[in-house]
């Protein structure tokens, strides 16, 4: 069949292109920035189209042709209108694909609680069963996949609960960690996503997937410690942490940002187990089917520790953060700027440099006055912000699209050019490239460019306020790069 996916550079989307070409079918994706898609592992396999579900025209172009459409775009937090922008973007989709004669819409949504009147539920799980209603309206027929926590590597749910676990023995809780939960192993969203391709025409409605245990948030992360090898956990849930002040609590502990762990910590107020598992009759379950909570978080762990997490949380990109082209870029609106240029003589290969610059940031590091950077992470993370501790996909390898800290990946060139954009909370645009060439003598050189693009007076008064610490910073950068190549 034919396919077209949405949100292919995400979590889910991301995991489930490969899935749906080893099933045998042609594969379609719909993406704002192309580029993104251009090193994963199956991007020769499928055919790309530049678009926005929000956009009916290159909806429309993306929809020429397609069997099976699957809606996998929906943010966590994109801003005060972002019910409304949900809604346009479903209606679009639902709208385009019935145009175009597409025979079914998959969507993957969350287990709303049963018996909570929507009024109740947090915006963005409402946001979610708004969405899926506006699908089933569509007049294409449609299954809506609701799906509670997702246990798998990579996961906004799984590093949630892994950080929390591994950083806590002893931990002052929400009380949301005693309300009853049904995870679901992603291999298992997989196989459902994949298998929804062809249900029978005459289904349209939502189906409640999880996997076989029902646990408690506490459940799971005494459960999680086990299987990690890791002491029992001391637990003391307390009343008082609102949605807010949990999410900030989360933020500090762990990876995910406080504009992500809200919507999913203000999810786990209400229980979310399915009511039914009417999805079976319809999507055989394989023998080693489903798969168990400590399962799941065995497959997870061993993958973080092979280091061969496909897709994580981040993949997709943070909402809000800048598109603008870079400065210097033919297409560049003009305006003021700073730079911050400085190269060296490296006494190494060009591929040996290549390999310490592709390995910067994460558990590697970044060459340069630690403690600057860490305080430079916190600050971001009290504002709101990513900070650091993103890490890396990858502990040796960079694709354009993966999140490194508090950057992400704009462009590589394999052995030449590595840009980063800032995803960090600045008042301007920032990129930091870093790149390797040969001088007229044959020497391999470390060239590194700092570019900022101030937004206002306040953008002006950042650059002037962090300039004198350049010198120790990126200076600290060049001469630390150009001796760990050497050496």
């Amino acid at each position: 069949m034919h396919c077209l996916v949405t949100g292919a550079s995400g979590y889910i989307g991301g995991r489930l292109v490969p899935e749906l070409l080893a099933a045998g079918h042609r594969v379609r994706c719909l993406a704002r920035t192309p580029a993104k898609l251009r090193d994963f592992p199956w991007s020769g396999q499928v055919e790309v189209v530049r678009g926005d579900v929000t956009d009916p025209e290159s909806t429309r172009r993306a929809m020429e042709g397609v069997d099976v459409a699957y809606y996998l775009v929906h943010a966590l937090s994109t801003g005060t209108r972002f019910e409304e922008t949900d809604r346009r973007a479903a209606r679009v989709f639902g709208e385009e694909a019935q145009r175009a004669g597409v025979g079914r819409i998959v969507y993957l949504g969350g287990l709303t609680p049963s018996g909570v009147p929507e009024r109740e539920l947090s915006p963005h799980l409402r946001s979610r069963a708004e969405v899926g209603r506006i699908l089933l309206d569509s007049g294409v027929p449609t299954a809506v996949l609701r799906a509670a926590v997702i246990i798998g590597s990579g996961s906004a749910s799984f590093e949630m609960l892994r950080y929390l676990t591994e950083r806590l023995p002893l931990m002052v809780t929400p009380s949301w960690v005693r309300t009853r939960i049904q995870p679901i192993a992603v291999r298992d969203v997989l196989r459902l996503l994949v298998g929804c391709a062809k249900l029978p025409a005459d289904v349209n409605r939502t189906f409640d997937v999880g996997g076989p245990d029902i646990l408690t948030y506490r459940d799971m992360m005494q459960r999680y410690a086990r299987v990690a090898g890791l002491p029992k956990r001391l637990i003391l849930p307390v009343p008082v942490l609102t949605p807010r002040l949990s999410s900030h609590w989360v933020g500090i502990v762990t990876p995910v940002p406080a504009s992500i762990a809200r919507p999913l910590s203000e999810s786990l107020r209400h229980e979310v187990v399915c009511a039914e598992h009417d999805i079976e009759t319809y999507v055989p379950t394989p023998p080693d089917a489903p798969i168990g909570f400590e399962r799941a978080v065995e497959l997870a762990l061993r993958r973080v520790q092979d280091a061969n997490v496909t897709t994580r949380w981040s993949s997709a990109s943070v909402p809000g953060a800048p598109s603008d082209p870079l400065p210097t870029d033919p297409d560049w609106a003009g305006g003021s700027l700073y730079t911050d240029v400085r190269e060296t003589v490296v006494d190494a290969s060009p591929e040996r440099l290549w390999k310490v610059i592709e390995g910067i940031g994460g558990e590697n590091g970044w060459y340069s006055f630690p403690l600057a950077w860490a305080v430079r992470g916190w600050m971001d993370r009290l504002v709101g912000g990513v900070g650091l501790r993103r890490g890396r996909r990858d502990k040796a390898r960079l694709r354009v699209g993966d999140s490194l800290d508090f950057w992400r990946v704009e462009e590589i060139e394999p052995g030449r050019l590595l840009r980063l954009r800032a995803e960090m909370r600045v008042p301007g645009l920032a990129w930091l490239e870093l790149g390797v060439e040969r001088d007229g003598e044959g020497r391999t050189v470390y060239r590194q460019r700092a570019v900022f693009h101030p937004h206002g007076l306040a953008g002006h008064a950042y650059w002037w306020s962090v300039a004198p610490f350049h010198g120790v910073v990126f200076g600290g950068m060049v001469r630390n790069i150009a001796a760990a190549a050497s050496h």
